[in-house]
C-alpha cells in the first residue's frame, strides 16, 4: 500500500537549526532560479539572514514541507496600510522547488499565508512578480491577487527600486 506524502505548512522557527538551515537553502534555491535573479545568495548573506530575520519584529517565513523535505518558502514581512490604518503582510520571497511546482503546494502555501495574515489583523496580503513569471501569475490571480488600483483612470501600481549600495 502507497501512501501519499503529507504536506504541512507551518511558521519557521528562526532559532531551530532544521528551519533555519531549510529557510536558507530555499532562498538560495530560488535566487539561482532565472525568476530569482539566476544568481546564488552569498556566503555573507547566507551566515546572516536567519538572524537578522530573526532579530525582525515585523518577518515572519513560512514553510512548506512534503514529510521531511522543504519543498517551498514564504518571507513575509508585516506593514501598514494608512488607507485602511490596519496592518498588511508583504510576501517579499515566494518559492516552490522546481521538481513541486505545480502539484497544488503554491496554492496551500498561499492559504497559510492568508490565515498568519488573519490572525495577525492584516486587511490585505500584498506581493510583487516579474511580468514574465507566467506561471507565478497564474498562481494569484487564481487565488485573487491583481493589479493594484485607486482610479483605474490613474492607471495600475508599479513597484520600483533604487538600490543605495
Amino acid at each position: 500500500m502507497t501512501l501519499s506524502p503529507a504536506l504541512t505548512i507551518d511558521l519557521a522557527d528562526y532559532a531551530e537549526p532544521r528551519d533555519a538551515a531549510d529557510v536558507v537553502a530555499l532562498l538560495d534555491a530560488y535566487a539561482r532560479d532565472p525568476m530569482g535573479g539566476g544568481a546564488p545568495l552569498g556566503e555573507d548573506v547566507k551566515a546572516r539572514l536567519t538572524g537578522d530575520l530573526a532579530a525582525n519584529p515585523h518577518a515572519f517565513s513560512m514553510l512548506a514541507r512534503i514529510d521531511d523535505e522543504a519543498v517551498g518558502l514564504a518571507n513575509c514581512f508585516m506593514g501598514y496600510s494608512t488607507f485602511a490604518a490596519a496592518p498588511l503582510v508583504n510576501i517579499h520571497d515566494f518559492a516552490i522547488v522546481p521538481g513541486h511546482r505545480g502539484t497544488g503546494i503554491g496554492k496551500a502555501l498561499m492559504a497559510a499565508i492568508e490565515a498568519e495574515a488573519l490572525k495577525r489583523g492584516a486587511c490585505k496580503v500584498t506581493l510583487e512578480v516579474l511580468s514574465g513569471n507566467h506561471p507565478a501569475k497564474a498562481l494569484y490571480t487564481a487565488q485573487g491577487y491583481g493589479d493594484y488600483q485607486l482610479d483605474p483612470a490613474s492607471g495600475h501600481a508599479l513597484f520600483w527600486q533604487k538600490r543605495l549600495t
